[in-house]
């Protein structure tokens, strides 16, 4: 089914190539709902993921003539997507994190904290003030990665992506994205564990 949905798309590259501008509108339908996600995934921001989705498309338009059906164009496209959302990201240095919401693939919100075991009971307000702190001190953590360092560490863990499939998206190897992953689950484990030290001190 993937690769005769692949040819499928290949067919109309094929003549969108040709100037058919009908072919590239049928490209752009079947893969524009992923494009948003992906980058409303990346960035947590609906306006920042529409003007993405707008950018990615006039790029695919204008590249379109580059795509040399070496891979299928669902991951050229998502890797525009993805390089585009970067971009994005080193220019405003860091998502918008005003608190522990976000938003999911679907676009729904969610709490960065439901991500995160916890068997503590909720009846306890001094536990409850120390989720609280964890939940900043997550936050803070996610805000010493780079931007690409996030995107990994997002697709990884987040988006359960598999490492070729990180990889292909960022045009890079998987050794690369496996350095990527390694560095921002260090920073990771760093800043908690000092959260954690300075938490067991407190509480001792």
């Amino acid at each position: 089914m993937e690769t005769a949905h692949c040819t499928y798309d290949w067919s109309l590259v094929r003549e969108a190539q040709d100037g058919n501008h009908e072919a590239f509108k049928q490209l752009m339908q079947a893969h524009d709902e992923g494009v948003l996600r992906l980058a409303l995934r990346m960035t947590g921001s609906l306006s920042d993921a529409q003007d993405i989705y707008q950018e990615v498309f006039l790029k695919a338009y204008k590249k379109l003539d580059c795509f040399r059906f070496e891979c299928s164009f669902s991951t050229w496209i998502y890797r525009i997507a993805t390089n585009t959302s970067l971009d994005h990201l080193r220019k405003h240095k860091q998502r918008k994190e005003n608190d522990a919401a976000k938003v999911n693939f679907e676009g729904e919100d969610y709490d960065l904290l439901n991500q995160v075991s916890d068997d503590r009971p909720t009846c306890n307000p001094e536990k409850e003030l120390l989720r609280g702190e964890l939940g900043e001190s997550i936050l803070c953590a996610l805000r010493l990665l780079t931007p690409r360092e996030q995107i990994v560490f997002d697709m990884k863990h987040l988006q359960g992506m598999k490492l070729r499939a990180i990889s292909e998206m960022l045009n890079t190897s998987e050794a690369t994205v496996k350095t990527c992953l390694f560095r921002a689950t260090h920073k990771l484990r760093l800043h908690l564990a000092k959260y954690a030290t300075l938490q067991m001190e407190l509480l001792s």
